[in-house]
C-alpha cells in the first residue's frame, strides 16, 4: 500500500514536471517565427498588415521570370522623353556677330580690309573702284535678360527663342539703306540657356553645353568623368520641367529609351546607393550584405551568409521578403517566396532568381529547436547533481 502511494505520487509529480516543462519550451528565446508560423500570419484574417506567401516551384519561377521589376526598373526614364531643340539663343547667351560690307562702309574707320574677299573666293566680278570686301567684328554681344540685344545702327533686337541664322537676317535687314550689301555673321560664344547640369558623385560637376549632335545621357555623365563607384550602384536622377525620375546607371544601356536625347536645362544628379540585402533567423549571425556585383542571385546570397544553420534551421523554410513600393502603391500585398531546399529543384531556381536591392532573406527556426534548447538547458542544469551523485554512491 505504501509503495503503490509512493509511485502514484512521483507518477503525478513526473506529469507536473513534464507539463513545466513543455510550458517552458514555448517561452524560450528563439531568433524568430517558424515556417508554420509565417503561413499562419499570411492568412490570419485579423492581420492589419495582409502579405502574400508565393512557394518558389518550377511554375511559380516561370511566371516570375516574364514580369518585369517595378520601382527603378526600365523605362523609368523614358517617361520624360520630350521634343525639343538646341540651337535657341536664351538670355545670358553671349554672341560674336561680324559685318561684312562692300565699298563704302559704315565702320570705314575701323574695318579690316579683306582683298579678295568673299567675292573674289566666290568668283563674282566686284566693282572696279573698290574690289574689297571689308569685315567688322563687333565686341561679343550679350542678351539681355528681356532677351534682346543692341547693336549700333541697328538698334535694339529681340533674339530670344530665335536661332543665330534668324538673327543675321535681323541684322542686315536692319542695315538696308544704311550700307551696301551688307552681311552679317552671328556665332554663339557661351549658350547658358543651351546647357545641362550635372552634379553630385561624378568626377567633374558642372555645366555643360548642348551642341547640334544632340548629346545623350550617357554622353553627358561620359564627360563628367563617370561615376566615383560603379554603375550598378549609382543611381541617375534626371529631372526636366518640373517632374523626375530615376533608375540606376547600370541599367540604362546606350541608346536605348531610357538614354535620353537631353533638353536645355535638364538637371542630371549621380547619387551612390550601394545595393544590399540583409539577413535574419536561423543563420550565423544577423547581417546586412552589399551586392558587390552587377548581378546576385538567391543562391549566392544563401552562400554568403553561410545558409541554413544545421543545429537550428529549417531548410524547408528559407523565406524571401520583398517590398516593392510601386507594387504596394497600385495595391498589390507585400510579397514572401519561400524556398524549399529539400527539393533540389530549388537550387537551380535558387540559381536563377535574382536579388534586388532591400530584399530579406529570413530562414525559419526548426520546430523541434525550442525542445532541444530546452534539453540542453535541462542538461546543464542537472548534469552536476547526477555526476555529484554518482560520486557519492561511489564513495560509499
Amino acid at each position: 500500500m505504501q509503495f503503490s502511494r509512493t509511485l502514484r505520487l512521483r507518477t503525478i509529480g513526473s506529469v507536473s514536471i513534464l507539463a513545466v516543462l513543455l510550458s517552458g519550451c514555448a517561452t524560450l528565446p528563439s531568433s524568430g517565427p517558424t515556417g508554420s508560423q509565417v503561413m499562419r500570419g499570411a492568412k490570419d484574417p485579423a492581420a492589419e498588415l495582409k502579405f502574400e506567401v508565393v512557394d518558389l516551384d518550377g511554375a511559380a519561377f516561370k511566371r516570375l521570370l516574364a514580369v518585369q521589376p517595378a520601382g527603378r526598373g526600365v523605362g523609368q526614364l523614358a517617361s520624360l522623353s520630350r521634343e525639343g531643340r538646341v540651337d535657341r539663343i536664351a538670355p545670358g547667351d553671349a554672341l560674336q556677330v561680324n559685318i561684312y560690307e562692300v565699298g563704302m562702309t559704315l565702320f570705314g574707320a575701323s574695318t579690316q580690309n579683306v582683298t579678295g574677299g568673299i567675292g573674289a573666293q566666290m568668283g563674282v566680278i566686284q566693282d572696279a573702284t573698290d574690289a574689297s570686301v571689308r569685315s567688322q567684328p563687333l565686341n561679343v554681344v550679350t542678351v539681355a535678360a528681356d532677351g534682346t540685344i543692341r547693336l549700333p545702327y541697328v538698334g535694339r533686337l529681340m533674339v530670344a527663342g530665335s536661332t543665330p541664322y534668324d538673327v543675321q537676317r535681323m541684322i542686315e535687314q536692319g542695315l538696308q539703306g544704311k550700307s551696301q550689301s551688307p552681311q552679317a555673321l552671328v556665332t554663339v560664344v557661351n549658350s547658358p540657356g543651351n546647357s545641362i547640369y550635372i552634379l553630385g558623385d561624378v568626377t567633374r560637376t558642372g555645366r555643360i553645353p548642348l551642341t547640334a549632335a544632340r548629346e545623350r545621357l550617357l554622353d553627358a555623365v561620359a564627360s563628367a568623368g563617370g561615376s566615383k563607384v560603379s554603375a550598378a550602384d549609382t543611381v541617375v536622377r534626371l529631372s526636366r520641367g518640373g517632374q523626375s525620375a530615376e533608375m540606376r546607371l547600370g541599367d540604362i544601356r546606350p541608346g536605348s529609351s531610357d538614354d535620353l536625347t537631353l533638353l536645355p536645362g535638364d538637371r542630371i544628379e549621380l547619387v551612390v546607393e550601394p545595393r544590399s540585402f540583409s539577413a535574419f533567423g536561423a543563420t550565423s549571425k544577423v547581417s546586412q550584405v552589399a551586392f558587390e556585383s552587377p548581378k546576385l542571385s538567391l543562391a549566392e546570397a544563401l552562400a554568403r551568409i553561410g545558409g541554413p544553420n544545421d543545429a537550428q534551421a529549417d531548410p524547408k523554410a528559407v523565406f524571401l521578403f520583398r517590398y516593392d513600393a510601386a507594387a504596394i502603391a497600385a495595391g498589390e500585398p507585400p510579397m514572401i517566396y519561400r524556398l524549399n531546399l529539400m527539393k533540389p529543384e530549388s537550387y537551380i531556381i535558387a540559381q536563377n532568381f535574382p536579388m534586388q536591392d532591400k530584399d530579406l532573406i529570413y530562414i525559419a527556426n526548426s520546430a523541434s529547436n525550442p525542445v532541444s534548447k530546452f534539453v540542453a538547458i535541462l542538461n546543464q542544469l542537472f548534469a552536476p547533481l547526477l555526476t555529484a551523485r554518482i560520486l557519492t554512491d561511489n564513495n560509499n
